[in-house]
């Protein structure tokens, strides 16, 4: 008989396999990206195709067990391809409702080029400890800060580090976020004990994304600040907008929801609904709120004003709506950056970003399930002996996880599922490990462009990853803060009576 049912299951690859399979990976990602210039999509699919072939024919795994590895890979991120979407809706709706114009409108009036980026930082972390949610502080705020950013003349990759920052430090740290949730959960130790524990490597990094805030905002904020590009912004959001401290009351809906455990999604969806009966009151049609929630917000007279052929036109337009005190040169200018900032939003503008998660997680799935990285993660692991040792091998296998899995949620559970039993034998308290997969897991995902979150945010921010990734100093100085701590014996945890000081004593 050929029956699928009396198959047998396969064999664990070899260490040579797995380690071909990976490299051979790598090599078509990185080609595809980074040489040739293409999404990273057709490359993850030819990754996954290869990754089954071999599953199939080599180690002879049957068909059935790869596709449930590959299904499964996508149902761990089914949650948040639904908060993906939902922020897709909100960043329509708070745009066409005055929202984050009115954000971006008031904050050229408050923050200025000197402490702006510590601003940005210290503001993505409250808002990413209220709500949760990284991927919802960096959508609402985030893109209200690369407005001001662009205003107050900081390069728009800079302010995209510090918004990325500060809210994967509130997403890291909040007790309502998934992730935070997750990796005490796998690690088998509480809540509340894990985020204490993160306190110690996250507090230190923090300190000197800080300081790093500072220096580069005596940098930018030492120069000149351009009043007539400001006051072009604020005019021409004025004459396309409703500017109004009445747009801050959605994004406030949302924190005060998120700080009183009202779960995400409906948090998010409070949010949205605020924003569509402002769109109401304020005359919006049906058909232009229901177009900005599916197909994102369209600038219009910034479009306009950007796209006029001429001078002349451009002072006819600004007449028209009663724009006085801009040069129209200036106007040009400001109306091509605000036609960019904020034409984005709605459900259509997240499919590019969800058919790459999809494509991404079906690879992590198999990939999985065929067992190269198990294999080769318990060949590094062969080799550890120090509590640094094993806390570098968790967050390089968190890391490797997010480049070839292409989702946090993964480089999180299996590193966790992977190395608890060697923590147990270590005598290490689970929170160390908790504490380390967070460390590197959650922070790491955002850096990489095939990720989701380095999707994400790249769509989101309008920066390319590779672009940010320099300047998001929190999620890559972390990990390394984490891995010097732990080879210098500090806020190092052991298990009760485990503690070899102790014994020494």
């Amino acid at each position: 008989m050929s029956d699928l049912s009396v198959e047998k299951k396969g064999r664990k690859p070899s260490f040579v396999e797995a380690l071909l399979v990976l490299v051979a990976a790598a090599a078509m990602i990185s080609f595809g990206v980074l040489k040739l210039g293409v999404d990273a999509h057709i490359p993850i699919v030819f990754s996954a195709t290869l990754t089954a072939f071999v599953g199939r024919w080599v180690l002879g795994i049957r068909w059935s067990e790869i596709e449930e590895g590959m299904l499964q890979g996508i149902t761990m991120a089914l949650q948040a391809i639904i908060i993906l979407m939902t922020v897709g809706l909100i960043v329509g709706s708070w745009i066409l409702s005055g929202s984050v114009p009115s954000m971006i409108y008031y904050g050229l009036d408050i923050l200025s080029p000197g402490f702006f980026l510590l601003a940005s930082l210290l503001i993505c972390s409250v808002v990413g400890l209220a709500t949760g949610t990284s991927w919802g502080t960096t959508g609402t705020v985030g893109i209200a800060l690369m407005g001001i950013g662009a205003g107050l003349g900081i390069p728009a990759p800079l302010t995209a580090g510090l918004v990325i920052s500060g809210a994967y430090f509130g997403d890291k740290m909040s007790p309502l976020s998934d992730t935070t949730n997750l990796a005490p959960a796998v690690a088998g130790t509480d809540l509340f004990t894990h985020i204490r524990a993160m306190v110690a490597t996250t507090g230190v990094t923090y300190v000197i994304v800080a300081a790093l805030a500072i220096f580069f905002g005596m940098k930018y904020g030492s120069g000149t600040l351009d009043a007539s590009r400001i006051d072009a912004i604020q005019a021409l959001m004025a004459a396309e907008f409703h500017i109004s401290p009445m747009g801050l009351i959605p994004p406030l809906i949302v924190i005060v929801l998120a700080v009183a455990k009202l779960p995400a999604l409906p948090g998010l969806a409070a949010g949205i609904g605020a924003a569509v009966l402002m769109c109401i009151a304020q005359g919006t049609g049906m058909g232009d709120i229901i177009g900005a929630l599916h197909y994102g917000y369209e600038a219009a007279l910034a479009s306009e004003i950007a796209g006029a052929e001429t001078l002349e036109a451009v002072s006819q337009l600004m007449a028209d709506h009663s724009i006085v005190g801009v040069a129209p040169e200036m106007a040009q200018e400001v109306g091509g950056m605000l036609n960019e900032l904020l034409t984005r939003g709605g459900l259509d503008s997240m499919m590019w970003t969800i058919s790459l998660i999809l494509c991404a997680l079906s690879f992590g799935g198999m990939m999985e399930r065929c067992g190269f990285l198990e294999v080769l993660l318990h060949t590094i692991l062969k080799g550890v002996r120090s509590v640094g040792g094993l806390v570098a091998a968790v967050i390089a296998s968190c890391f490797v996880s997010n480049l070839f899995l292409g989702d946090q949620y993964l480089s999180i559970v299996m590193p966790g599922r992977m190395f608890k039993g060697a923590f147990d034998e270590k005598g290490l308290h689970p929170k160390m490990l908790s504490r380390s997969l967070e460390d590197c897991g959650t922070l790491t995902s955002v850096l990489i462009p095939w990720n989701t979150c380095g999707a994400y945010n790249a769509g989101v921010l309008g920066v390319p990853t590779l672009a940010y990734a320099p300047f998001a100093f929190l999620n890559y100085l972390n990990p390394i803060v984490a891995i010097v701590m732990s080879y210098l014996g500090i806020a190092v945890s052991w298990q009760e009576g485990k503690d070899p000081k102790a014994d020494k004593a």
